[in-house]
């Protein structure tokens, strides 16, 4: 957060105050250690509107029982007594774990009517009845992956929200996720709650459990998606939403407002959805559907002929290998001659996409990549004590990632022996995993031919032909461009429709999401392949089983 950004817009003099108090606490954190705390403070004058736009859904003169569950420095609840008279707040709660910031915040708000806790809101018993619980509910939870979740703690977390909800959280959801389901039991009947979360969960499958609270065990009101391009948080690197709902099951005809873009009271697109439409889709980033519109969150379908043709029955489609440590496994010509390692152990990988200037591969009479920057990726499958007795300057090189700790770290440890590699055989047709929007046509991932025998890493997909197409192609060079054509002109909106954006307008794509892809221009791409072989290949899998 840059204070000098936001002290010119607030008048308020305790909120300069807290303004300046949470830039300093920042300060004395590493970006690394706020990102794997999930730290990251609301802006002011997105927590004013956040709170303004509250006031609109809330009684006139009801008396206001605030709680915010992750109260940080207190953003929230600075913008609450701006929107509100004191009179009007009858109490306030707020939760903050972290001491560093815990402590800050209690000598800020401490002529205040606040009540603050320094503590963990997950472990903390939910008040019994409706009037000791929260008619308000405003929090922007801690963004903490999960697997910066200790496994015990998640266990904990999982158990907790489905004891209060009955549903279980995946193992990959984040913290945020826990957050809303255990704050059920704080909020009262027909208690407003607004959450601001990333978007993410709307798209990615450990989101489906929230998604199924919104829709069945509140009552949505609207969710609002900023657009990617408009970053929230100057130190986040995540594409925002704010969720709000009422406590109590929606009526069976109900229906959600879905709005992009600009702020909560003035969105450059508002739709009313159905919630029966949700409940029927699994990505609600599909919502609302505006013709004409290229925004990924907002495409409209392109209508095909043959809808059930995938990606996914041309391709089978894996993400590129992660090593878990490339500083040690991906190493230049110059490197691999310097530790003298053995060449049988070493297989010809490409670089990053941002240095890779062609998206044409072309190999040398040995196969390797030309022109691309040689990079290999050292693999081996032998035991160390053949190394140790066989191999002695692969042997010395293992003996310095040793000393770095490499074997210790999370993928290398759950391999054996830790310095073998994923099985990733080059694959003839490759797409970056993430990007942005091109100047030139607006997409934000690139197909790749691929006529070497390098693999790649992680930050491509690799798409291999299933038996069927890869009998059409067989070594002619002139379909592989053809089918290289095909993909490179599938419509970008269709492509950002399928993957998720995050904030900066960054776009990803998982191997699933691209696997869902329509594929009818690449078998367009095929002339000889028959209405009967096209059949054929949505029938059988690359094992070439019946499904």
């Amino acid at each position: 957060m840059a204070i000098t950004n936001e002290i010119p817009f607030v008048d308020d003099p305790i909120e300069k105050q807290r303004i300046a108090a949470q830039y300093q606490l920042d300060s004395k954190r590493t970006q690394t250690e706020r990102n794997k705390l999930g730290q990251f403070a609301t802006p002011t004058i997105l927590a004013t509107d956040i709170l303004e736009y509250a006031k609109t859904m809330m009684p006139p003169h009801q008396q206001i029982r605030f709680l915010d569950p992750a109260f940080g420095t207190g953003s929230f609840y600075a913008a609450l007594l701006r929107s509100w008279p004191l009179s009007q707040i009858a109490q306030a709660w707020g939760y903050e774990i972290d001491l560093h910031y815990g402590q800050e915040a209690a000598r800020l708000w401490a002529d205040t009517p606040l009540q603050l806790n320094i503590g963990d809101f997950t472990r903390v018993k939910a008040p019994d009845s409706d009037d000791r619980r929260a008619n308000l509910l405003i929090c922007n939870p801690p963004y903490v992956r999960h697997h910066h979740l200790p496994i015990d703690e998640k266990l904990r977390l999982q158990m907790v929200s489905k004891q209060i909800t009955g549903l279980k959280m995946s193992g990959l959801a984040g913290l945020y996720c826990y957050f809303i389901l255990i704050s059920h039991n704080w909020l009262a009947n027909s208690g407003l709650a607004g959450w601001l979360i990333p978007s993410e969960f709307m798209d990615v499958n450990y989101g489906s459990q929230i998604k199924q609270y919104l829709s069945s065990q509140v009552t949505l009101l609207q969710i609002h998606c900023f657009n990617p391009d408009d970053v929230q948080f100057q130190d986040a690197y995540v594409s925002s939403s704010v969720i709000w709902y009422r406590k109590g099951k929606a009526p069976a005809e109900h229906v959600v407002d879905f709005s992009y873009g600009g702020t909560l009271a003035k969105p450059e697109i508002s739709h009313r959805i159905p919630l029966k439409a949700l409940n029927q889709s699994k990505k609600w980033t599909d919502f609302p559907k505006t013709p004409g519109c290229t925004n990924a969150f907002f495409t409209s379908p392109v209508k095909t002929v043959s809808p059930q043709i995938r990606l996914s029955d041309l391709f089978t489609i894996k993400r590129g290998l992660a090593t878990g440590a490339n500083k040690f496994f991906v190493l230049t010509r110059e490197q691999t001659l310097k530790y003298k390692l053995p060449s049988e152990f070493l297989i010809p990988v490409l670089p990053g996409p941002r240095y890779l200037l062609t998206d044409e591969i072309e190999a040398d009479d040995d196969g390797d990549p030309v022109p691309a920057q040689q990079l290999f990726l050292l693999a081996c499958n032998r035991p160390e004590s053949d190394i140790k007795a066989n191999y002695p300057s692969l042997w010395e090189y293992l003996q310095i990632g040793r000393e770095k700790g490499i074997h210790n770290r999370y993928l290398c440890r759950h391999r054996y022996p830790w310095f073998s590699q994923e099985n990733r055989p080059p694959a003839p047709f490759l797409c970056t995993y993430m990007g942005r929007q091109s100047v030139k046509n607006g997409n934000p991932f690139r197909f790749i031919l691929n006529h070497s025998k390098a693999t790649v890493l992680n930050v491509y997909l690799m798409l291999y032909p299933k038996p069927m197409l890869a009998k059409e192609l067989g070594s002619n060079l002139e379909l592989f461009k053809a089918v290289w054509k095909a993909l490179n002109e599938i419509s970008p909106d269709i492509l950002m429709s399928k993957g998720r954006v995050y904030g900066g307008g960054l776009h990803k794509i998982e191997p699933k999401e691209l696997a869902n892809v329509p594929a009818h221009s690449i078998l367009a791409a095929m002339p000889k392949v028959s209405v009967n072989q096209s059949r054929q290949m949505l029938l059988f899998d690359s094992e070439g089983d019946c499904r």
